[in-house]
């Protein structure tokens, strides 16, 4: 069943903790939900294009959506619920996928990417409930994305 609304978007990020924006890898895509089907190509293509667009700017605008490079180095998803657990487990992941992304629209009409490094986006309230999670509790909330965190670390030594 595709995702239709802001809401089911959003339910959607909650519900899987993290997921891609477009792209295809390891965890569900956003785009796909809303696509309702595999996407060939750029997603802007598809006849659902419009649709995609504007739901991935609601759920990017979302206070309870961070959107950073954790998958990959594609742009990933990560919900709110996810947020303590990444804060316990910072050491596993390389910092700059943790920084924030943000797409900014000029004056101009342009769109300009910044980033907010970690742990500069993360709340006083975020930093407090992490500390009252154990290591493993976080690594169980974190599931795939630590085992692919971990596999592609060790690969690297």
């Amino acid at each position: 069943m595709p995702v239709k609304t802001k809401k089911e978007a959003l339910d959607f990020v909650k519900r899987h903790g993290a997921v891609l924006e477009s792209a295809k890898g390891a965890i569900p895509s956003l785009a796909q939900a809303i696509a309702g089907e595999p996407i060939r190509g750029s997603w802007w293509g598809h006849p659902k294009g419009n649709q995609i667009y504007m739901l991935l700017n609601d759920v990017s605008d979302s206070p309870d959506v961070v959107r950073c490079r954790l998958v990959d180095g594609k742009i990933t998803l990560v919900h709110r619920r996810l947020w303590p657990a990444l804060v316990k487990m910072a050491s596993a992941f390389d910092a700059v996928r943790l920084s924030a992304v943000r797409e900014e629209h000029t004056a101009t009409g342009a769109h300009r990417m910044t980033t907010v490094k970690f742990p500069d986006w993360v709340s006083d309230d975020v930093h407090a409930a992490a500390k009252s999670i154990s290591v493993g509790e976080a690594e169980k909330q974190l599931g795939p994305l630590m085992t692919r965190t971990v596999r592609k670390s060790e690969a690297r030594r």
